[in-house]
């Protein structure tokens, strides 16, 4: 064994994964196991411990190193694991530095080398070649969080929103797309903060203007997911002339329900929420939404339920994450009224089924139409809505025409017309 990375949570985490593999094996790391956390909920934090002892249980003789949110939100308790051998922070995660001791085999006095994240003001850049053989990459573009939502305890595994200089991640999408990458995801915490740490204080919008004019050979270009009340017009702009911009856009939206996005410390309305999805409509008529949304977070009643439930289909929300609210000691949040754990769980299985069906009648309106899809690994690819679609004896990175032929539970079934233009 080499250096093997585990990753749980959201896309910037498997950007990094590639990064600590690198930068491992750059100090000289083999035998190891890399559990890369996420905190965003307890269920995750759970999740993480128990990948941990299995971990150990199949690979006796392996080194393994924890980290990611949970590891910097909770250092202790996993430095307590007999399983883990090392304990390192979010920051220190991506340098080989980080790694050369267990490498070398330099004695530590604590197993737990987290340092303090709300200290990091800049945020490296680091170029990668690709992501284990896939045909879209997720790039960073931003890293932190300044906001406080009562909820989230990310900011505190996360550090200060800081941007990616623009020039890095333009020179990261050449290098990605040199090597064959059909589409690029720009990715990190809040990335519609990106930009007024740089110098000019470009925006998100200005940084995807600026990857579509000096990659005019990247094919396609997706944004993971914003806070819709930060978009700007640049960002607009994009959405309007460029066709390389995917019409598939994921919102932070949390609730459909004013009171309960105030006791979240949201910034956006519902009718804010609302005009933004109907704006960017109207730029591009053939723009999808996607949504995070939280089950019954603390005080919501049935009304407020009922409020967030229909703006699944108000909005016509075909790619849902729904997250069961769980606490997360120290946050304001797991000191309001809770809802019943049983509650939690129905309202959640009953946005998700809102959400099939919202899923289900945008994949149904495509049948008998031809899609460009990006085909990943085992005969499936991704539309430029970010609906999947399987294509018999396809090879991964191939971007072809697809005419879409039926609707299964999960996504689309075509068959190619012949390679994209």
């Amino acid at each position: 064994m080499a250096v093997e990375t585990l990753t749980f949570g959201c896309r910037l985490n498997a950007y990094e994964a590639e990064v600590m593999k690198s930068e491992a094996q750059k100090a000289g790391l083999d035998n190891a196991i890399i559990v890369n956390t996420c905190a965003v909920t307890a269920e995750a934090v759970r999740q993480a411990r128990q990948t941990v002892r299995k971990a150990r249980r199949d690979n006796p003789q392996a080194r393994i190193i924890v980290t990611g949110c949970a590891a910097q939100t909770e250092a202790r308790s996993f430095g307590d694991m007999a399983e883990v051998d090392l304990v390192i922070g979010n920051h220190d995660k991506m340098q080989a530095a980080s790694y050369a001791p267990m490498a070398f085999g330099t004695p530590l006095n604590d197993k737990v080398q987290v340092n303090d994240i709300m200290s990091v003001r800049e945020t490296a850049g680091h170029l990668i070649e690709g992501m284990d053989g896939r045909a879209r990459a997720f790039v960073q573009v931003q890293n932190g969080c300044d906001h406080r939502c009562t909820f989230c305890i990310i900011p505190f595994g996360r550090g200060p929103s800081r941007s990616v200089p623009m020039g890095l991640v333009v020179d990261q999408v050449k290098k990605l797309v040199d090597n064959g990458c059909g589409e690029v995801v720009l990715t990190g915490v809040d990335i519609t903060s990106y930009g007024p740490d740089l110098p000019g204080a470009p925006t998100l919008g200005k940084l995807t203007q600026s990857i579509l004019r000096h990659v005019p050979d990247l094919p396609r270009l997706r944004i993971s997911s914003i806070d819709s009340i930060e978009a700007d017009e640049a960002l607009y702009d994009a959405v309007a002339s460029e066709k390389r911009l995917m019409p598939h856009m994921h919102l932070s939206l949390q609730s459909g329900d004013d009171m309960i996005l105030k006791r979240m410390k949201r910034r956006h309305s519902r009718d804010g929420a609302l005009a933004i999805m109907a704006k960017l409509r109207a730029l591009r008529p053939e723009m999808v939404f996607g949504a995070d949304i939280i089950a019954g977070f603390p005080t919501e009643d049935e009304a407020m339920f009922a409020n967030t439930l229909a703006i699944v289909k108000e909005a016509d929300l075909t790619h849902l994450h729904v997250f069961p609210y769980s606490p997360r000691e120290g946050t304001p949040a797991a000191r309001m009224p809770q809802v019943s754990k049983k509650l939690v769980r129905d309202r959640a299985g009953l946005l998700r089924a809102a959400a099939q069906a919202q899923f289900q009648a945008l994949c149904a309106s495509r049948v008998g139409q031809t899609e460009q899809v990006l085909m990943e690994r085992g005969g499936q690819g991704r539309s430029e809505q970010y609906i999947p679609v399987r294509v018999a004896g396809t090879q991964p990175g191939a971007l072809l025409t697809v005419r879409i032929s039926g609707v299964t539970k999960n996504g689309l079934v075509g068959e190619a017309v012949r390679k994209a233009a």
